[in-house]
């Protein structure tokens, strides 16, 4: 067997790391036909692989439904999403966000929760259930929670009667609740 030049070793180098999984097992394949005996070991530490892809490379040229194949891995590989294999996820994330949700009056379609994703994925832990926050960014998405800002904004002075009409509020909330009356609580403030 005659080796390749270093230039030439170079290039196949440069090209064989531009390609796919599936495409660097059957340039590797190819070469080592080329190369005839000895070519597998040549080519593997040329390309500093294992023999072994080289070796399923070679069988895959042989199969011309193999070669058809757009896709590189099989169907149904890779890790199923904990969307799929945590049993109650959605239950136990609407569960732990309950005390801490809040939304727009004006839009009952906008809801916001003040925490943070790492301690929602802290309350879903404490629950038995273990997820990432790349997890929970995408329960907040398909609960349709959006993020939200805090606002800090610079008070604008005191008023003397200010306590006085939380006060009052308060005695007028007491005295509808124990004559059983419902209290409804709205916030008529509209920010521009």
């Amino acid at each position: 067997m005659q080796p390749y030049s270093l230039e030439v070793e170079q290039q196949m180098r440069r090209f064989y790391r531009s390609l796919s999984e599936k495409d660097r097992r059957r340039y590797a394949a190819v070469e080592a036909f080329k190369l005839g005996w000895g070519g597998i070991t040549y080519i593997s530490q040329l390309f500093e692989c294992d023999d072994k892809p080289i070796r399923n490379g070679m069988k895959e040229l042989e199969q011309e439904a193999v070669l058809n194949q757009s896709k590189i891995r099989q169907a149904g590989g890779g890790r199923k999403s904990a969307f799929e294999t945590i049993e109650g996820l959605d239950a136990a994330f609407l569960r732990v966000i309950a005390q801490h949700t809040a939304g727009s009056p004006t839009d009952e379609t906008v809801r916001w929760t003040n925490l943070t994703r790492q301690e929602i994925a802290e309350l879903l832990k404490s629950e038995g259930i273990g997820v990432s926050v790349t997890v929970v960014d995408q329960l907040l998405e398909k609960h349709h929670y959006r993020k939200r800002k805090a606002q800090k904004r610079v008070a604008t002075g005191t008023h003397p009667g200010r306590n006085q009409q939380f006060e009052n509020i308060e005695r007028l909330k007491e005295a509808y609740q124990t004559a059983g009356n419902p209290v409804l609580s709205r916030d008529t403030k509209k920010e521009n």
